[in-house]
C-alpha cells in the first residue's frame, strides 16, 4: 500500500518541511552542508600541513552564526554529534586493557584522586590572584574557580583519538592517560552534581555519583560473562551481527546508567543516582574488551565513530562566538597557557612523587595538556546558574580550540620536549630511576596465520610435531569462533577478526611478525580476496615475509607483484605430493615409500588437527 503525504497532519507537516529545502529533510540538508565543508577544508588543510581538526572547527565557524548561518537547525547536529563521544568512548573501552590498568596501582589510583582538586586549587587560586590584581575579564571568585575548572580537566575526546590512531593506548603513557581521563570524567560529573548548590554544597551527590559507576560496572561485568559471550558466538559466523550486538550493549549499559535513578525508584530506593550515557559506554566496552570478538567490533565501529567526532567537532565550530573585544581572546591565551603549564607544574611532579618513571611522566603530561569538553559543558550550565556571564563563556570555548589544536603538535613532540627538559628536571630534583625504555606490551608474533581452514590447521598439526617452539610465537586470525579454545589449547594465539578489515590486521599487531602467511584460497574468502589481503599486508608490514595462498596457477604473478614472497597453491602442493606415491606404486616400492614417509614426516593420527 503507498500513503500520499497529505494523508496525516504528520505527512503534511513532512511534506512542507521536504519542500521547503527543496526536497530534502532539513536535518539531512544540514548534515550534508557540514560534511561537505569538513570534506573540502579536511583535504585543503592537511595539503598545507595544517591539524584536520582545525579544518572541522573553521567549517562549523563558516556554517554558524559567525558565518554564513547556513545551518538551520543547530540543535539536531548537535544532538547527533554527541554520539561521537560516546561511540569514542565505548571504543576506547574496548582497547583498555584492565588488568595493565590496575597494575599502574599507586601511580593510577593516587594521581587520578589527587590531580583534580590540586589543579583546580592552583589553577583558580592563580586567577582569583590576577582578578584581585585588577583584571575584570576573569569576573570574581566565581570566574575564577570556572577558569580553574578549565585548567584542570583534560579532553577525553582529543586524548582518546589520538591515542588511538598513533596505537599508544596500550603503552605504559597510554594506559596512564586512559586511566586519568576516567577520574577526570568522574570529578566532572561530581562537579556538575554540586554545581547547582554551590552556595550550599552536599556531599550526598559525590557519593551518589561512585555508587552509580559501581553498580553499573558489576552489573555490566556479570551481564557480559553470563549473556552477551553466549550472544557473540551464537552470531560469530556473521561480523555484521557481531558489531550490531556490541553497539546494542554499548547503548544498553548506557542506558541503564542514565535511567539508574528511575530504576532506583521503581524498586523503592529514593535516591538521585544515575551515570552519563558515555561512561556507560566507556564501561560497557571495558566489559568486553578481552572478548576474542573486540577487534572485530573496534575495527567496524571506528569508521562510524570518524562521522560522528567529524560532527561534533563541525558543531563546536558553530558555537564559537564572534570575539567580544580584544580582552577575551588574550584571556583565553592566558587560560591555555595555564592549562599546559599546570600540567608540568602539577601532573608531572605527581606521576613521579607516585612511582612513574620522569620520561612517561613527561608524555602523559605533554599528552593531558588541553581544555576538556566537558568544561563547555560546565561553563554553559554556570551562566545559567548565574556564576559567570557569556564573556566567561567565550573565553573556555576559545582555549578548548587553542589546546586542541596545540594537542596533535604536543602529542608529536613530547619525546623532544623530554630531550629538552632534562637538564631542568635534573636541577629540580626530578631524576632518572634508571628505567629502560619501555618493552612492547606483548611479545609480537613471529608466524601470523591469516584465516583458519583446512591448510592452516594442517600447518598447525605439523608445527606441533616439528617446531612446538614456535606454535606459542604463532597468532591466527580467524572469524571462525567456535574452533578458537581449540586453537589456544594447541599453544597457538587467535584473535577474531575479519580479514578484509585493515583495521584488524592493524590492531592485531601483524607489523611485527616475521612471516605472514594467507592460508584460504579465495573460494572460500567473503568480501576478499588474497590479492587484497597481500596488498593490505605489505602495506602494514613491509619488513615481514608474505607468503600467499593462490587458486589458480595464473594468480600466482599478480600475487608476487602485489608483495607476496612466496606463492602456495594447495592441488599444487598436493600434486607434487602425491608424485613420488604413484612413482612408488608403479615402481612396486609403496609399502617401502610408505614407511619412509611416516619417518620422514609422521602418520596420520585422529586428532592431530584441529580441522580433521
Amino acid at each position: 500500500m503507498i500513503l500520499s503525504a497529505s494523508s496525516s497532519p504528520i505527512g503534511e507537516h513532512a511534506a512542507l518541511a521536504l519542500a521547503s529545502a527543496g526536497g530534502v529533510s532539513p536535518l539531512v540538508r544540514d548534515l550534508g552542508l557540514c560534511l561537505v565543508a569538513a570534506g573540502l577544508l579536511a583535504a585543503l588543510f592537511v595539503r598545507v600541513r595544517i591539524p584536520a581538526i582545525a579544518a572541522l572547527l573553521v567549517a562549523g565557524v563558516g556554517l554558524g552564526p559567525a558565518g554564513l548561518e547556513a545551518v538551520s537547525d543547530r540543535a539536531s547536529v548537535d544532538t547527533i554529534a554527541s554520539l561521537g563521544l560516546t561511540l569514542l568512548l565505548f571504543v576506547i573501552g574496548l582497547e583498555v586493557n584492565l588488568g595493565a590498568l590496575l597494575a599502574s596501582g599507586r601511580t593510577l589510583l593516587v594521581t587520578g584522586a589527587l590531580q583534580v582538586p590540586l589543579t583546580l586549587a592552583v589553577g583558580a587560586g592563580l586567577f582569583l590572584a590576577a582578578s584581585q590584581l585588577g583584571v575584570a575579564a576573569i569576573g570574581g571568585g566565581y570566574g575564577a574557580l570556572y577558569l580553574g575548572v578549565a585548567g584542570a580537566l583534560s579532553s577525553t575526546l582529543l586524548v582518546a583519538k589520538y591515542l588511538h590512531e598513533r596505537r599508544l593506548v596500550d603503552t605504559a603513557s597510554g594506559r596512564l592517560c586512559v586511566g586519568l581521563l576516567i577520574f577526570q570524567d568522574v570529578w566532572a560529573i561530581v562537579f556538575l552534581a554540586v554545581q547547582p548548590s554551590f552556595a550550599n554544597p552536599s556531599l550526598a551527590p559525590i557519593a551518589l555519583t561512585f555508587v552509580g559507576t559501581a553498580v553499573v560496572a558489576a552489573l555490566a561485568a556479570v551481564g557480559a560473562r553470563l549473556i552477551l559471550r553466549r550472544g557473540f558466538h551464537v552470531v560469530a559466523r556473521s561480523p555484521e551481527l557481531v558489531v550490531s550486538l556490541a553497539l546494542a550493549w554499548c547503548f544498553g549499559v548506557g542506558l541503564f546508567g542514565a535511567n539508574l535513578g528511575r530504576l532506583a525508584h521503581a524498586i523503592g530506593v529514593r535516591a538521585e543516582i544515575s551515570v552519563s550515557l558515555e561512561m556507560g559506554a566507556l564501561i560497557a566496552g571495558a566489559t568486553i574488551a578481552t572478548s576474542p570478538f573486540a577487534y572485530e567490533v573496534v575495527a567496524r565501529v571506528i569508521h562510524l565513530r570518524d562521522f560522528f567526532v567529524t560532527l561534533f567537532f563541525v558543531g563546536l565550530g558553530m558555537s564559537i562566538p564572534v570575539p567580544d573585544g580584544a580582552a577575551v581572546v588574550a584571556l583565553a591565551v592566558v587560560v591555555a597557557a595555564v592549562a599546559v603549564a599546570l600540567r608540568f607544574v602539577v601532573f608531572l611532579p605527581l606521576l613521579y612523587a607516585t612511582g612513574l618513571d620522569r620520561r612517561n611522566a613527561v608524555g602523559t603530561s605533554a599528552r593531558l595538556a588541553q581544555v576538556s569538553e566537558f568544561c563547555l559543558v560546565i561553563a554553559y550550565l554556570g551562566a545559567q546558574l548565574g556564576h559567570i556571564d557569556g564573556a566567561q563563556v567565550s573565553v573556555v570555548i576559545f582555549a578548548f580550540v587553542l589546546t586542541a589544536l596545540a594537542t596533535p603538535f604536543l602529542f608529536d613532540a613530547s619525546d623532544r620536549l623530554y630531550l629538552r627538559l632534562r637538564g631542568a628536571l635534573d636541577r629540580l630534583g626530578i631524576r632518572s630511576r634508571g628505567v629502560r625504555p619501555e618493552a612492547e606490551s606483548e611479545t609480537p608474533p613471529r608466524l601470523v596465520l591469516l584465516g583458519f581452514h583446512r591448510v592452516a590447521s594442517a600447518l598447525l598439526a605439523e608445527l606441533e610435531r616439528t617446531t612446538p617452539s614456535l606454535v606459542a610465537e604463532t597468532l591466527v586470525i580467524d572469524i571462525n569462533a567456535p574452533l578458537h579454545a581449540q586453537i589456544r589449547q594447541r599453544g597457538a594465539h587467535v584473535v577474531y577478526g575479519d580479514l578484509a578489515s585493515a583495521e584488524v590486521l592493524r590492531h592485531a599487531g601483524i607489523e611485527r611478525a616475521a612471516v605472514i602467511v594467507s592460508t584460504v584460497p579465495d573460494e572460500l574468502l567473503r568480501g576478499v580476496t588474497n590479492l587484497a589481503v597481500v596488498r593490505q599486508v605489505r602495506a602494514l608490514a613491509p619488513d615481514a615475509i608474505v607468503i600467499a595462498c593462490a587458486t589458480r596457477v595464473s594468480d600466482a604473478a599478480a600475487l608476487r607483484a602485489a608483495g607476496a614472497d612466496h606463492v602456495f597453491r594447495p592441488p599444487t602442493e598436493a600434486a607434487l605430493g602425491l608424485v613420488p606415491a604413484i612413482g612408488a606404486a608403479l615402481d612396486g616400492t609403496l609399502p617401502s615409500f610408505v614407511v619412509g614417509q611416516g619417518e620422514a614426516h609422521g602418520r596420520l593420527v585422529p586428532g592431530a588437527e584441529v580441522i580433521d
